[in-house]
């Protein structure tokens, strides 16, 4: 079950295929390098944020001031507007080692005194904290005139909401931009690959063409990759034809050589003056010998027929068959109905056809009341994709006589007229072409039904 599942899930078309694989490889990458660029934008804004960052360090140290005595003083009036601004989302602080605060800007009321690394002197530190904020510290020794040092910690911290903004940004702008590349790279492969793939579909045509007959051979020009390919084809299909023209004609020689002793045999019959009784079993095995003849000629005609040599319909054989049956059992006013599903056109020998539908369809005449059923099922989805039912309203043959009723020279009923190698024919038929013939009680017409199915 899961490997028919699959297989209906698996492309026939070969342009399908390629737009398919082409359209993964195009996801995939586009994904990588939706990836990349996201990571290499936020690593460049944060470096860009640090930068930022230690522009307002420097600002800070160049705006401070540390008198002999007292405290380190910062100008009422800073560089940075933002750092004036309480919620804007820029703050600093100096500080003390043990986190003592110094100074805090006016923008960072409300917020509280940054948890101070373990930094040397001189060095600086550019990391997140667990609020959300980008922080740079920055240790610095200051020495007084009189040579008293005085250690402080520089810090000035910026909301990370401003960068997640920026790279939301960037992200949806990036995304829409491959989406819409992708898109134009698909439509553009699709086309690509239409134009590669046209040679391909022309000859698709010429050859469904040529099985509607409307074409003999393979006549367009194709590139020179196909060449040989439709070379090759026109090779085959000339070979198909003139091998099944060889055997036509010689099988219609064959058959007319034959006929003709065969006939001066029972024109010699008629002039000798045998006993009446002798008479009458010579004429019969030369009858017999007339259709074993026929039923051997046809059978060594018989080969299996593919699209080469064109389709022939089914439908219509059923149709004319039955329009000669009514007039050969007008005595019965036969109701013979006709069912045909599908597209009926198949690949098989038009004699085969008539030989397999017109046993079938002449028995049930012949052994019917009144009724006869005929229906024709096409479906290529399935394992045969020919079904032919034939049912009628007769006595039906006995389940112990079925397989008697398909050896050669059995007839169902001794009393009824013919040599009983029509069904036999029909068997061996299909047994050649890799088809089946079931035979069994029809439900809806209560007579004999006989099933065929032919792949």
């Amino acid at each position: 079950m899961a490997g028919n599942y699959i297989a209906m899930l698996k492309p026939r078309s070969l342009s399908v295929r390629l737009l398919l694989s082409s359209g993964i490889v195009l996801a995939a990458f586009f994904a990588i390098a939706a990836l990349v660029l996201e990571k290499g934008f936020r690593e460049s804004a944060e470096q860009g944020l640090k930068e930022k960052l230690q522009v307002q360090i420097y600002a800070l140290l160049s705006a401070a001031e540390l008198p002999e005595t007292g405290p380190l003083k910062m100008p009422a009036n800073l560089h940075e507007p933002r750092l004036t601004h309480p919620g804007s989302g820029l703050f600093a602080f100096i500080q003390h080692p043990d986190g003592q605060v110094v100074w805090r800007s006016p923008s960072a009321v409300g917020v509280d005194a940054l948890r101070l690394p373990d930094l040397s002197p001189g060095s600086s530190l550019f990391t997140r904290d667990d609020s959300g904020h980008f922080v740079l510290y920055y240790n610095v020794i200051w020495e007084k005139e009189a040579g008293q040092e005085q250690e402080y910690f520089f810090s000035v911290a910026e909301d990370a909401r401003f960068l997640s903004n920026q790279v939301a940004r960037f992200k949806n702008t990036l995304r829409i931009w491959l989406l819409a590349i992708g898109l134009l790279l698909v439509l553009l492969q699709f086309i690509v690959l239409r134009w590669n793939l046209k040679p391909l579909r022309i000859i698709g045509r010429d050859l469904a063409a040529i099985e509607r007959g409307e074409k003999t051979r393979l006549e367009g020009v194709y590139p020179t990759e196909l060449q040989g390919l439709a070379g090759n084809l026109n090779t085959l299909i000339t070979s198909e034809r003139a091998h099944l023209e060889r055997y036509r004609n010689t099988l219609a020689d064959l058959a007319h050589s034959i006929k003709t002793p065969l006939a001066i045999i029972r024109g010699c019959l008629e002039l000798q003056a045998l006993p009446e009784e002798i008479k009458k079993n010579l004429q019969g095995q030369i009858a017999r010998m007339d259709d074993i003849v026929a039923y051997q000629l046809q059978r060594a005609s018989t080969k299996r027929y593919t699209s080469l040599v064109g389709r022939v319909d089914a439908g219509a054989i059923i149709t004319r068959t039955a329009e000669s049956l009514k007039k050969v059992y007008t005595d019965k006013q036969l109701e013979l109905s006709i069912s045909i599903h599908g597209d009926s056109r198949v690949y098989y020998g038009e004699g085969d056809l008539y030989e397999i539908i017109g046993n079938l369809m002449d028995n049930a005449c012949k052994w019917c009341r009144k009724q006869v059923s005929v229906t024709l099922v096409m479906d290529e989805g399935k394992s045969h994709s020919l079904t032919l039912l034939v049912e009628d309203d007769g006595p039906g043959i006995p389940p112990q006589k079925l397989k008697e009723i398909l050896r050669r020279g059995v007839r169902a009923d001794e009393n009824i007229a013919g040599h009983g190698i029509g069904m036999a024919i029909v068997n061996e038929l299909l047994d050649f072409l890799g088809g089946d013939l079931l035979g069994g009680r029809s439900e809806r017409l209560g007579g004999m039904k006989w099933t065929v199915t032919l792949p």
